[in-house]
């Protein structure tokens, strides 16, 4: 019997993670979580065999029972930028794949800098969500031939956790990316771009901010694809969290102590537009010859929306699950945006019912 183990299984991601995997058929599903009822709750709601683990994840113990004789561990717990590679190590150590629905370059490079000998033979796939994620593997759906120029704007208004917040606070620093920052003829182009304020946008809500941001994983993008131009932006449907992330990032206390003004600014997004996410992007095909007429239809824009990024983060976990027990993922570690197929992913999601918009044209 394959064993598919969903850590977090009670969390907002972890819970859709479920249901897809559930519905797919492919293993018996073994869901963890710290909070015991609820992770019982989940399995009752779930059908087909689902067995409820109780485990913390920083407990090595723990962690080590829950992974024994999974074929794959599905991480989908947090704040990814603490756990970084602790659950992948443990995936790995027991013989099994790995699929997290978060983590990034940095989790990817902590793994790879002391890579355990299991990771030959097996694979370890983060960034199984949205941003990071569908963020950097949609994008290429639009590289049809060479660019010019490549525009991202992602985001929307959706509640954020405790937990998630944290996250969102330690995203700073040169490891994550540059603010205010476009990537130009090969290289990072520091104060290149300014906010974006009370701007309409295709696929957003009302008018916008939009706050430049070039992401490691978008870098790492336009350098795959080497496209000429790159703006990437994060966009806000109100300057709530701009506003609350400068204050904590400019002060030396804790950053715990800024969760709460975090969440609320959150709120404060919910209240003025209700809860949507979209995933906006733009293509401008460099100059050259006349096109062949089935480049001349090549698609220049994409857009996804959902009313719910971390539900659909959810919905790629499961997907690059499959991937993995379906054999087409190598060994090694790697990011979604590497090694899952974009037109197949955009085909699957555009079919789900937790994506009321997809387009590409």
């Amino acid at each position: 019997m394959t064993v598919i183990g969903v850590l977090g299984g009670a969390g907002t991601v972890g819970r859709v993670a479920v249901d897809r995997l559930a519905g797919e058929g492919l293993g018996e599903l073994r869901i963890g979580g710290r909070d015991i009822d609820r992770v019982r709750a989940v399995c009752h709601a779930t059908p087909g065999a689902a067995v409820p683990r109780r485990v913390d994840l920083r407990d090595p113990d723990e962690l080590r029972a829950f992974c024994a004789g999974c074929r794959v561990v599905v991480n989908c717990a947090g704040p990814s930028y603490q756990v970084l590679d602790t659950v992948a190590r443990a995936a790995l150590a027991a013989g099994a794949d790995y699929v997290d629905a978060g983590g990034d370059v940095t989790a990817i490079g902590a793994l790879e800098s002391a890579a355990p000998p299991e990771l030959a033979e097996r694979a370890a796939v983060f960034s199984a969500g949205v941003m990071p994620g569908l963020s950097g593997l949609l994008p290429r759906l639009l590289a049809t031939g060479p660019l010019a120029r490549l525009d991202g704007y992602v985001g929307g208004a959706a509640r954020i956790s405790a937990l998630s917040a944290v996250d969102v606070l330690l995203t700073r620093g040169p490891r994550f990316g540059t603010a205010l920052a476009a990537w130009r003829d090969g290289r990072t182009a520091p104060g290149a771009l300014a906010p974006l304020h009370e701007v309409t946008l295709p696929g957003f809500a009302g008018r916008v901010h939009a706050w430049p941001f070039l992401s490691a994983e978008v870098a790492g993008l336009a350098t795959e694809l080497d496209v000429a131009e790159v703006r990437n932006y994060t966009v806000y449907v109100t300057d709530a969290i701009p506003r609350a992330l400068a204050a904590a990032w400019a002060d030396d206390a804790p950053i715990e102590e800024h969760v709460p003004s975090v969440v609320a600014a959150a709120e404060a997004d919910l209240a003025a537009t209700g809860p949507y996410y979209t995933l906006l992007f733009q293509a401008v095909p460099a100059p050259g010859p006349a096109p062949e007429p089935a480049q001349s239809t090549a698609p220049r824009r994409l857009i996804l929306r959902t009313p719910d990024s971390y539900a659909l983060s959810g919905v790629v976990a499961a997907i690059a699950t499959g991937e993995v027990l379906g054999g087409r993922v190598k060994p090694g570690a790697w990011s979604a945006a590497e090694c899952l197929d974009a037109a197949a992913v955009f085909a699957r999601l555009a079919g789900d019912p937790l994506v009321t918009q997809a387009e590409i044209r």
